[in-house]
């Protein structure tokens, strides 16, 4: 089966929610939203067009990592499967855009963001800063 890989900028439109799987594999969901916009030459000034949203699926170390650094209104790039998927609900037809994240960053061009890597296997200290968390490697010596 052919998987259609998407890349989409755009910014937090929810606060990312975290669960476990009942295997307790880590899941991570918020709402993208994107805007299209253009220069219109009549009035000299650029105008927005309609806004799409996007659920936004992050799985194990990744949905780890969004929760620790992800809030509402950031600028995000996404890239990832898209998944759309047609129901029925309340006797009305709907459509829904969902993306398998692969990779989830700020977008530079409009701020700066600070990286910290995660180790693996090694615990690590939580520090909390504006109501989110932060993993923070701990040091081991000797």
């Amino acid at each position: 089966m052919n998987e259609t890989l998407v890349t989409i900028v755009g910014n937090v439109a929810t606060q990312p929610e975290f669960r476990r799987t009942p295997a307790e594999v880590p899941v991570a969901r918020f709402r993208l939203a994107t805007t299209a916009r253009r220069w219109d030459r009549a009035s000299g000034a650029w105008s927005d067009g309609h806004t799409s949203f996007y659920t936004v699926w992050a799985w194990r170390g990744l949905a780890e990592n969004v929760m620790a650094s992800v809030g509402v209104g950031e600028p995000l790039v996404v890239q990832g499967r898209l998944r759309v998927r047609e129901e029925e609900r309340e006797g009305k037809k709907w459509t829904t855009a969902e993306i398998d994240a692969v990779a989830v960053g700020h977008d530079l061009s409009r701020g700066t963001s600070a990286f910290r890597r995660v180790s693996q296997g090694r615990p690590e200290l939580v520090v909390r800063d504006s109501a989110r968390e932060y993993p923070q490697p701990v040091t081991v010596s000797g």
